[in-house]
């Protein structure tokens, strides 16, 4: 079964450095990343960067269109205001689905700020254990936000995408 999982970084690199040390653990077949979606938010600045990992996701632009709605959701929407308030509900009923809700969404808000970075993968692990601890190894200090998609979420997000 896959896991939809979000990490937080104290630094703004930290996502990145993580994503090194996870590439080495797929070479090893402790884990298979799947997809997943840098963010890295500089101090000073008014929203993150965002950075799909292209190169290793399975439906390519289909999921690049998946993760920039998501950090919409996340990151930019907020500033749009009420303005957008009927569209937001649809959105958050469409995410649900996938077991992204609504509180996912406010403690990811609450956490990933200016100064942090975050790490979001779609993976299976064979041995999660040793996966978190060697991330750990690496100086990063994660913060998991979120974790595991059941099998009909997985499902779902999977067929969502590949039409």
């Amino acid at each position: 079964m896959a896991n939809l999982t979000a990490w937080k970084f104290d630094t703004v690199d930290g996502a990145t450095k993580a994503l090194e040390t996870l590439k080495g653990l797929q070479s090893q077949q402790l884990i298979n990343i799947e997809d997943g979606a840098v963010v890295e938010w500089e101090e000073g600045k008014k929203k993150p960067k965002t950075k799909q990992l292209a190169d290793m996701g399975w439906a390519g632009a289909a999921m690049g269109g998946f993760w920039g709605l998501l950090f919409g959701l996340i990151f930019f929407i907020p500033f749009l205001g009420v303005a957008i308030g009927a569209g937001m509900g649809a959105l958050m009923a469409h995410f649900s689905d996938y077991g992204i809700d609504d509180d996912f969404i406010k403690e990811v808000q609450k956490q990933v700020v200016p100064g942090t970075s975050a790490l979001f993968l779609l993976s299976t692990s064979s041995a999660p254990d040793r996966v978190v601890d060697q991330v750990k190894a690496a100086g990063v200090h994660p913060e998991l936000i979120q974790s595991n998609l059941s099998t009909e979420q997985e499902t779902k997000l999977r067929e969502a995408f590949a039409e």
